[in-house]
C-alpha cells in the first residue's frame, strides 16, 4: 500500500500537476471547492464510475456504510474503509492535493473491505480535480487524471447544524444500561455515564464526576452491552429546543478506551 502507518508523520505533497482529467459533467454548474465549503459537511460516497461510465464496484462494497471524507483544519480524514486514514490537504488551482496519507494498521476479515483502503487512498492521493455542485444535498465531485469520477453527497457537520464549535467532554460509559423513566418510550433503558477530566498531555486528572443516567442519545455512538467505554464527545448548545427536549446535543468524537467489563 502507498500510505504509512498513522503513527508516522504526515507531510503535504506538492507534486506537479497531472494531465487535465476529462471534462466529464461539464454542463453542470459546479463551483471550485474551497476549504470552507468542504469543512461544513460530512461527504459520503454516492457513486463511483470509471472513464467509460462503468461502476467501480471496489469502492462501493458497503452501500450501508459508504466511504466518508471529512475536512478540518487543513486535514482530510477518510472513514468507513477498513482502517482510519488521514493526512494534510490543500486545494490548489481546482485540484485536491492530499497526502502522503497515514493509516492505522488493522486487518479486516472481508478482503473487499480490506482492499477499500488502497482503492480510496490512491485516488485521493492522485491529485483529482475537485468541485462542489450546489443542491440539497450538495455534491462533491472528484475526477482523477485517469477519468474515475467519485461523487459524494454532503451531510451537515454538527458544527454547521448547531452554529458553532462544541465543547469537548470525556464521558465514561458503564457496561450496562439501566431502566429509566421516559415520557415517550415505555420500558426505556439509559446509559449510565460520568464525566472524566484529562490534562493537555492526555493524562487523567482530578476525581471523576458522579454517575448519572443519560436521558438522550450520543449521536454516532452505539452501545454494546458488557463493554465499558470512555468517549470523547462534543457537546453543543441547542438554540430554542422543543419543550421537554434536551438543551444540549452530544456527538461522538472518538472512542478513547474500550474494554469488556461484565459486572
Amino acid at each position: 500500500m502507498r500510505y504509512a502507518l498513522l503513527l508516522l508523520p504526515v507531510l503535504a505533497s506538492c507534486s506537479a500537476s497531472p494531465t487535465q482529467p476529462p471534462a466529464a459533467h461539464a454542463a453542470e454548474k459546479a463551483a471550485t471547492a474551497s476549504a470552507v465549503d468542504l469543512d461544513r459537511w460530512h461527504w459520503r460516497l454516492r457513486d463511483a464510475t470509471n472513464r467509460r461510465g462503468a461502476r467501480i464496484d471496489a469502492l462501493l462494497v458497503r452501500p450501508e456504510q459508504p466511504i466518508q471524507l471529512d475536512f478540518a483544519d487543513g486535514r482530510i480524514a477518510i472513514g468507513n474503509a477498513c482502517n482510519r486514514i488521514g493526512g494534510g490537504y490543500a486545494i490548489e488551482d481546482g485540484y485536491l492535493v492530499a497526502g502522503p496519507l497515514a493509516s492505522t494498521k488493522r486487518a479486516c476479515v472481508d478482503p473487499a473491505v480490506m482492499q477499500l483502503d488502497d482503492e480510496i487512498a490512491r485516488r485521493i492521493e492522485s491529485r483529482p480535480a475537485v468541485s462542489v455542485v450546489a443542491g440539497t444535498p450538495p455534491l462533491l465531485r472528484l475526477v482523477t487524471a485517469g477519468g474515475d469520477t467519485l461523487t459524494f453527497a454532503g451531510e451537515p457537520t454538527a458544527e454547521a447544524r448547531y452554529g458553532g464549535p462544541g465543547e469537548i467532554v470525556f464521558l465514561e460509559v458503564a457496561p450496562r444500561t439501566e431502566p429509566c423513566s421516559h415520557p415517550l418510550i415505555p420500558d426505556a433503558r439509559c446509559l449510565r455515564v460520568r464525566e472524566l477530566h484529562y490534562d493537555a498531555n492526555g493524562l487523567r486528572t482530578g476525581e471523576p464526576g458522579a454517575w448519572t443516567l443519560l436521558y438522550q442519545p450520543i449521536d454516532g455512538y452505539t452501545h454494546e452491552p458488557g463493554i465499558r467505554n470512555v468517549l470523547r464527545v462534543k457537546r453543543y448548545t441547542i438554540a430554542d429546543p422543543p419543550a421537554d427536549a434536551p438543551s444540549r446535543a452530544l456527538v461522538l468524537d472518538m472512542v478513547v478506551e474500550s474494554d469488556r467489563a461484565d459486572r
